[in-house]
């Protein structure tokens, strides 16, 4: 079994029970209550400010967009829940400063501060996909650091429930991606969407197909917990 920084993740999952029965229901007003102990999630919303990531077939719309508002959405759910929810980005801003050159870099090695800070049991990062040359492709995919079988699990049963949500059948891909490594312990970075599919374009635009993303992430982290 994995062992994360505080424990086992039976440990874990133990202590997320104990949190749930009392009916944590947090704000950022009252984010102090939250205890030492309970489980510390990041939530990271891909690209920002000068880095769209990548733009709506039909709309234009940005994918920074979309991922923070689905981000939002999981905080919310993640601390109604009594975990200890940490932000990459919080607003439609790059985390690069000044100067723009060289951004994509200071972007990233700002998101790993915040995360190694952090210090967290779960990393999740959100983004949307595109395929220009195949615009029927569709559906959450889902991706996990090569060598970690945490994280393999955390993705497998998130890719679970998007599949359910989605109608699909697809499995959760070991991918190269840089916030993946920045933390040790299970991460996972979901590809929420296709914004090249006019379809998923249009519910990925609406608040309650966001929803719909964020609960079955949601109740994927709380299926590998328990």
């Amino acid at each position: 079994m994995f062992v994360c920084r505080r424990g086992t993740l039976f440990a874990l999952a133990l202590s997320l029970v104990l949190l749930l029965s009392c009916s944590f229901v947090l704000s950022a007003a009252s984010a102090a209550a939250v205890p030492a102990n309970a489980p510390c999630i990041v939530l990271d919303a891909g690209h920002g400010g000068v880095d769209p990531g990548v733009v709506g077939r039909t709309t234009g719309e940005k994918e920074s967009d979309v991922n923070l508002k689905i981000v939002q959405k999981l905080q919310k759910l993640f601390s109604d829940a009594g975990f200890r929810v940490v932000l990459t980005r919080k607003n439609a801003g790059g985390l690069y400063g000044l100067p723009t050159k060289g951004y994509k870099r200071r972007d990233m090695e700002e998101r790993r501060r915040i995360i190694r800070e952090a210090e967290p049991d779960f990393v999740l990062s959100v983004h949307q996909n595109t395929f220009p040359a195949d615009t029927s492709r569709r559906g959450g995919q889902v991706f996990f650091r090569e060598g970690s079988a945490a994280g393999e699990a955390l993705a497998v049963s998130i890719q679970a429930r998007l599949n359910a949500l989605g109608g699909r059948s697809v499995s959760a891909l070991k991918g190269d991606f840089f916030l993946l490594g920045c933390a040790d312990c299970p991460s996972a970075l979901v590809e929420c969407g296709f914004l090249s599919n006019a379809e998923e374009e249009r519910l990925l635009l609406t608040d309650e197909y966001q929803g719909k993303i964020a609960r079955a992430v949601f109740e994927g982290v709380l299926s590998f917990l328990s």
